[in-house]
């Protein structure tokens, strides 16, 4: 709970608002750009720190999912027989 409460006070960023899938083809992108190579250090940089923000909103959609799944199965291990 105190993981929770740590996410939910720190600042949001822009990043937020993206879904999974757009946060998963940005990072990709970036992966791709970064395995080309051609790109200067502090392009890489750049490019690297971007990828950690998309990795991170990718881990907070993974992390809801599993969280939902967790508690669908708890409710339906709740539910009396027969239903």
């Amino acid at each position: 709970m105190a993981d929770q409460q740590q996410e939910e006070a720190a600042p949001r960023t822009p990043d937020d608002a993206l879904g999974y899938e757009h946060a998963r083809d940005a990072l990709l992108e970036v992966v791709r750009q970064l395995e080309n190579g051609g790109t200067s250090l502090e392009e890489s940089l750049a490019l690297w720190e971007r990828g950690e923000q998309l990795a991170k909103v990718c881990q907070r959609w993974l992390d809801g999912a599993r969280a939902r799944l967790d508690a669908a199965l708890a409710a339906e291990e709740g539910e009396p027989d027969g239903n």
